[in-house]
């Protein structure tokens, strides 16, 4: 399908060419969703050309890239057609502060290898404490009859005394050690690299945390007791951080995410 080649009048509505390239494509607008991860409300109403459930035009175009490559379109004059008709590329925005979030089940708790660790030093240092003590004794008493009078022949000198057993090595520190994130919580850094972002996150209880662009090169860390729940407005130029550990993921420039973390190691919602 060709698109922006015929007089502008003539060219079809956005929304009834992603309708159209969906159904040459034989997919389904399910297929879709789950494909792109935009809920099906969402996929409906963009080919109805109702951009009002998106959550703003920075939400509306990054929604239009994701749809037209899901179908086989060139998003690149989509994006054009509706910047024409909404007035034009806005300066960067706030995100919605609203958003329903996709929750993920919570994780086994894993078993507390910090606490274990804690446990093993100090028998080891116990064990050496008592070793020293005991050696230190015997080497007094030895030292007592080297230096007592002697009479006729000179005295033996005494057997040296065993020298205590090296300290054992203690284990390495596991990765969530390494991270120096506190156990009991759930700690998530954003850091815009490539470009800025328009990031919204909150807490389990919906308390907003942030709402706002993130500037290329700036740095974000939200904690909670439960949950951290993210809308990331540019996606592709964020590197992301969960629980002290780096979360590798392939986003798009100009893709919006939806994203849910809970404590544990990292499991994108």
């Amino acid at each position: 399908m060709s698109i922006g080649n015929s007089p502008e009048d003539d060219r079809p509505s956005i929304g009834h060419a992603l309708h159209q390239a969906r159904i040459a494509a034989g997919l389904s607008v399910e297929e879709v969703s789950s494909a792109t991860r935009v809920r099906i409300p969402i996929v409906h109403a963009i080919e109805q050309d109702d951009f009002s459930r998106c959550g703003g035009q920075v939400y509306a175009r990054g929604h239009i890239r994701t749809l037209a490559r899901a179908v086989a379109l060139d998003p690149t004059p989509l994006v054009d057609q509706y910047d024409a008709e909404h007035g034009g590329r806005p300066e960067p925005t706030p995100v919605a502060p609203l958003f329903e979030a996709e929750r993920i089940k919570p994780e086994r708790r894993r078993p507390n290898w910090t606490a274990a660790m804690v446990a093993a030093i100090v028998v080891v240092l116990g064990f050496v404490g008592f070793t020293m003590f005991t050696g230190g004794s015997g080497d007094k008493k030895s030292n007592q009859v080297a230096e007592g009078p002697t009479t006729g022949t000179k005295g033996a000198s005494p057997k040296p005394s065993k020298p205590a057993d090296p300290k054992p090595s203690t284990p390495a520190a596991s990765d969530s050690a390494i991270a120096a994130v506190p156990k009991d919580k759930v700690t998530v850094k954003l850091s815009a690299v490539d470009d800025k972002s328009w990031i919204s996150a909150k807490a389990h209880n919906g308390k907003l945390l942030f709402d706002g662009v993130l500037a290329k090169g700036e740095s974000k860390t939200f904690t909670d007791a439960q949950q951290v729940d993210l809308i990331l407005g540019n996606a592709g130029a964020i590197q992301l951080f969960v629980n002290g550990k780096d979360v590798h993921n392939d986003f798009q420039t100009g893709q919006v995410e939806r994203l849910s973390y809970t404590k544990g190691d990292p499991e994108a919602g």
